[in-house]
């Protein structure tokens, strides 16, 4: 059958090793960081070979194929030798793909993808269709591959996971908007990051379904990108012919239409988020009737505008997972009321112009939170009220219940990655609301 090798074992990297034994393949995977103890013993019982903490080259380039986790740089070393050989790299999605023949959602964007992948799961499963949640959220795609007989799955897909697929084909493609994000990752070029996110239409044809919000100027720019046989199926602010029609009050179908107010996710953003994810489910076969009974059950992801306390009338908000400008820029248009904006972290190269007139209006107070705050003291210093630098969650959270009073929202949204104080978006999102729940508790 052939030998595969596995670069990265966490979720997806050990089930693609246990989907590639399955379908009759050698394997070997090597992880340069500490393999988690569960995921050892998972491989000790299916007797695959395995290294961690260490990536020995002369075993890796023994692959007639490589798996390799999104979380590898192209620009390493490692890589960078895998490709003179000429060994193909696949991601765990590509190579999962192939066994399955289950009709597959695959929803990518800078922004709201999470969002918008649990909202179409839930709409299906809901519904009652046997459905698998897996990509870069949930369970390991290739496991679920291996494990289960799910008719459909509903797929979140990176960036970083499409630059390693060649031949997957989702029976509908959806792209939701493109901003600027992981540049790092793409030589600082942003044409390198959009070219990487088309990628998710690259072999649409007459049978596939391509839903993209059609007001997105990047996605306006590069659209011959999408292959013309395909089905293309637009959402757009007011009234220009699409899909979907998003207006101050609700957004518009041809099969009907959903009242904004009353929707369980609020914002502009949100909008499109539902608008892709509905015309997403009924593309899978879910009738209008499924859609309205039960999109008001659905409950948005932790750390994506969570709300998670209320002290004295004072609202607090966690958008932990808000790591760029834009998520930001999509939060503070979710709240017409005074904000207190909890801010900072590692600033990966943001540029905060397009949050002036929004923190201007909104902003009442905002707590930089973070080890090198002195960007954004600087940039923000002179356009809100009061502003404070600190590197204390406790300091950042206790001053926001000075500041604040009924009526407020105390909104966690950083803009920037977490690691400098954080283990991660997760870490930090939870530790806030401990924090919240700890300083607000009696009193």
């Amino acid at each position: 059958m052939g030998h595969i090798v596995i670069l990265g074992g966490g979720e997806s990297g050990v089930g693609a090793a246990l989907l590639a034994q399955s379908k009759g393949f050698s394997v070997f995977l090597s992880d340069q960081g500490k393999l988690k103890e569960h995921y050892q013993d998972q491989l000790r019982r299916q007797a695959i070979p395995f290294e961690s903490e260490k990536h020995t080259v002369s075993e890796i380039l023994k692959a007639d194929e490589i798996i390799i986790s999104p979380g590898i740089p192209e620009k390493s070393e490692l890589v960078q030798t895998i490709k003179k050989q000429g060994i193909p790299l696949v991601s765990e999605i590509e190579f999962a793909a192939r066994y399955t023949k289950a009709k597959l959602i695959a929803i990518t964007g800078s922004n709201g993808k999470t969002t918008t992948t649990l909202l179409t799961y839930h709409l299906l499963k809901e519904a009652g269709f046997n459905v698998g949640l897996a990509g870069n959220i949930g369970q390991s795609f290739a496991k679920q591959v291996m494990d289960n007989s799910f008719d459909y799955f509903v797929l979140e897909i990176s960036s970083f996971q499409l630059d390693r697929c060649f031949d997957f084909k989702p029976d509908v493609a959806v792209l939701i908007n493109i901003t600027p994000d992981h540049l790092d990752r793409y030589d600082y070029k942003f044409e390198n990051y959009i070219h990487s996110k088309f990628r998710i239409f690259q072999n649409a044809n007459t049978q596939t379904a391509c839903i993209y919000w059609g007001d997105d100027e990047v996605i306006q720019q590069y659209q011959d990108l999408i292959p013309q046989a395909a089905q293309l199926k637009t959402i757009h602010f007011g009234q220009q012919a699409g899909a979907a029609n998003i207006t101050d009050d609700a957004i518009q179908f041809a099969f009907g239409q959903i009242e904004r107010a009353t929707a369980p996710i609020q914002g502009p953003h949100n909008a499109i988020n539902m608008a892709a994810a509905v015309l997403a489910a009924t593309e899978a076969g879910v009738s209008w009737s499924d859609i309205q009974a039960n999109l008001g059950s659905f409950q948005n992801a932790p750390h994506r505008l969570e709300p998670c306390g209320n002290w004295h009338g004072i609202q607090f908000i966690n958008d932990s997972k808000a790591t760029n400008v834009d998520a930001v820029f999509y939060a503070l248009n979710s709240f017409q009321k005074n904000l207190i904006l909890i801010i900072g972290g590692v600033d990966k190269g943001n540029e905060y112009d397009v949050l002036n007139d929004l923190v201007k209006s909104k902003v009442k107070g905002m707590i930089c939170l973070g080890t090198d705050n002195a960007k954004l003291m600087a940039h923000f210093g002179d356009r809100v009220p009061q502003i404070l630098s600190t590197d204390s969650l406790e300091t950042a959270v206790s001053t926001s219940m000075q500041w604040g009073e009924s009526g407020d929202i105390v909104l966690l949204s950083p803009a920037c990655a977490s690691f400098d104080l954080f283990k991660n978006y997760e870490d930090r999102g939870d530790q806030f609301k401990a924090t919240v729940n700890r300083l607000t508790h009696g009193s």
